[in-house]
């Protein structure tokens, strides 16, 4: 009896972790499909509106690695749970907003709370789960995001049919409150420490300053933003940059994870882990313009033919990790970076206003997202384990901002691809057809083989860790 109630127990934490990781995914997506009843709600332009998008994602950016810190410094636990709180106070402000100033505040608060509990979740995952069954437990996490990612714009369209924009953000209150008692009592403590560490305020100040003013200006150039101020803000998040990493040599447990980094396992996960998600940001971002200005599909069927990515995703996941308790797992995640550069080339191979159907775009994202599977959970089991248990929020909070800060640049660099190549239509207006989408491609390609060759480059070093 003592083992089946503590593996309930387990079950309830790892429910709490999942369900407000799938909170804070779907709050950066939902809100896309609500942006021009916003705009209309609060009578701001279009750009504008999209301030209420990227407030959110700039402040998880800039405190995740501080908050990690935190949690690696205090307590996982209590990182978590105030997270939680933050998020669903948060939440109530943004549903109850009366202006666009006020859910403009909300959704920082949002971000904050959002910060406390992504920088956290691996390592809670960590602490809840054997060593021999990481493993599956990332996998969960990982079919999570695939599932909130994919989900978040058909839920949004959903809870519009039938009701207002205020409960977009209403709906996580008592999400919320579920997932604080279910967290407050099952989720367990952190690991003791050999030393105590003081917060380092100089470099959570620092790292403020450098990932705002760097993801800022990436963002800003991408929506064509004023060149010299992108100028000034890359220069000055690139000085205090340097001032940052020489102020944390010496640190037992620097916030930015230089001590981490001088493992080259660690290292190379996290350089694979963000080409990774650079290709698969431009190809997400890419592909709708393919479908509907290159092929000719309808705005309901694009829709739907972005769907086998994502679900193949969520599938292959907890086969890949079972695959790894018994084989190499460096070895395991360059095969899924193959199978994915595999699907990359045969969509590239789709030529523009053929007439393709449905299936032949079906199977080519389906092996996409296959690929993306097989890699994903092998080379995040690889990055943490590689990681002391002590500093599994800083190897948490480390591989979400690489996650971000490659979705930011996979977005920028579509961004840049279309602006270079797109072309006047007859209207005169600029249209970003298949040209476009195919260099696209071809970078996304390029990244995914740059990110098998780093993996399979882990083989010495993982089978050297395991002797």
């Amino acid at each position: 009896m003592p083992n089946i109630t503590k593996t309930i127990h387990r079950y309830i934490a790892i429910g709490s972790v999942l369900l407000v990781l799938a909170m804070t995914v779907l709050d950066g997506t939902v809100v896309n499909v609500a942006l021009p009843v916003l705009a209309k709600e609060f009578n701001v332009s279009d750009s504008s509106a999209i301030w209420i998008v990227t407030v959110y994602q700039l402040i998880i950016t800039m405190l995740l690695l501080p908050v990690s810190s935190l949690g690696d410094i205090y307590s996982y636990k209590r990182n978590y749970i105030i997270g939680i709180i933050i998020f669903t106070v948060g939440s109530a402000f943004c549903g109850l907003s009366p202006s666009f100033e006020i859910i403009i505040i909300a959704r920082a608060i949002q971000g904050i709370g959002a910060a406390m509990v992504m920088a956290v979740n691996v390592a809670l995952v960590r602490l809840i789960y054997p060593p021999e069954y990481l493993g599956r437990g990332l996998a969960i996490n990982t079919m999570v995001i695939a599932i909130a990612s994919a989900a978040g714009p058909s839920l949004a369209g959903a809870l519009l049919s039938v009701a207002t924009w205020h409960w977009l953000f209403l709906i996580n209150i008592p999400l919320g409150v579920a997932a604080f008692f279910m967290a407050y009592k099952y989720l367990p403590a952190n690991p003791p420490r050999n030393h105590n560490t003081k917060f380092d305020w100089t470099s959570s100040i620092a790292n403020v300053i450098v990932f705002g003013t760097l993801f800022y200006a990436m963002g800003n150039f991408a929506r064509g933003g004023d060149l010299l101020t992108n100028i000034i803000l890359l220069l000055s998040g690139i000085s205090i940059g340097i001032f940052y990493i020489r102020h944390l040599r010496g640190h037992d447990d620097p916030m930015f994870p230089i001590d981490l980094l001088r493992s080259k396992l660690y290292s190379l996960s996290i350089i694979t882990y963000t080409c990774s998600f650079i290709a698969q940001n431009i190809a997400m971002i890419a592909l709708p313009f393919l479908f509907l200005n290159g092929l000719g599909f309808s705005e309901l069927t694009t829709g739907l033919l972005m769907t086998p990515w994502p679900l193949a995703t969520m599938i292959i996941s907890p086969f890949a990790a079972r695959f790894i308790e018994r084989h190499n797992a460096g070895v395991t995640a360059a095969f899924g970076m193959l199978v994915y550069a595999i699907g990359l080339l045969a969509l590239l191979l789709v030529p523009a206003g053929s007439p393709a159907s449905e299936w032949q775009i079906v199977w080519r994202m389906a092996v996409c997202g296959c690929g993306f599977g097989i890699f994903q959970t092998p080379n995040s089991t690889v990055m943490i384990s590689a990681a002391p248990v002590t500093r599994s929020g800083a190897a948490g909070g480390f591989q979400s901002t690489a996650r971000i800060g490659g979705q930011t640049l996979g977005a920028t660099i579509v961004t840049l691809v279309f602006a270079w190549l797109a072309q006047p239509t007859d209207a005169g207006s600029m249209s970003n057809g298949a040209p476009g989408v195919h260099v696209c491609l071809l970078i996304a390609l390029s990244c995914a083989i740059i990110a098998g060759v780093f993996s399979i480059s882990r083989f010495k070093s993982l089978s050297t860790s395991n002797q």
